[in-house]
């Protein structure tokens, strides 16, 4: 069993992974009209050599299930955000490409997202704190076997 004060702190690391994903999702869909999953879409997409993933990497870096994203992009399609095209160096693989319209969106909507984020997590903390959470975070993810994933 936990002791009382892991108990605690662990309730507290739950509040957070819950709440926090909740509030700046909430926040992006009331100014951006997108869902934190399909920011982070974009946002890959963004920071990639032609603003082109491959659909496999994309899956990987946004932690989805191929489906999900096959659905996910699907949406952004529908709203001319994204397209998809096969892989031109290799056909079995299909690309996922930001277009002009998504890089706008994404950028109409950074500077709303970057806010929140600063306000609920960067101004609250310390700039030693701040590396503590980031290096503690990193120790827990090495704990999580990923490797099922997608």
């Amino acid at each position: 069993w936990l002791t009382a004060a892991e108990v605690d702190s662990w309730l507290s690391v739950v509040r957070l992974i819950t709440w926090l994903p909740w509030s700046i999702d909430q926040q992006l869909q009331r100014d951006s009209n997108l869902r934190m999953v399909e920011y982070q879409v974009l946002a890959m997409l963004s920071e990639s050599p032609q603003r082109t993933m491959r659909m496999s990497s994309l899956a990987e870096v946004t932690n989805a299930s191929l489906s999900r994203l096959s659905h996910l992009v699907e949406r952004l399609e529908r709203r001319s955000l994204v397209l998809r095209e096969p892989d031109p160096t290799d056909g079995r693989f299909t690309n996922a490409i930001l277009t002009d319209s998504g890089f706008q969106t994404l950028a109409e909507a950074a500077p709303g997202h970057v806010a929140h984020v600063r306000s609920l997590v960067i101004d609250v903390l310390s700039a030693e704190q701040l590396r503590r959470l980031g290096r503690d975070a990193d120790r827990i993810m090495s704990r999580i076997d990923t490797s099922g994933i997608s």
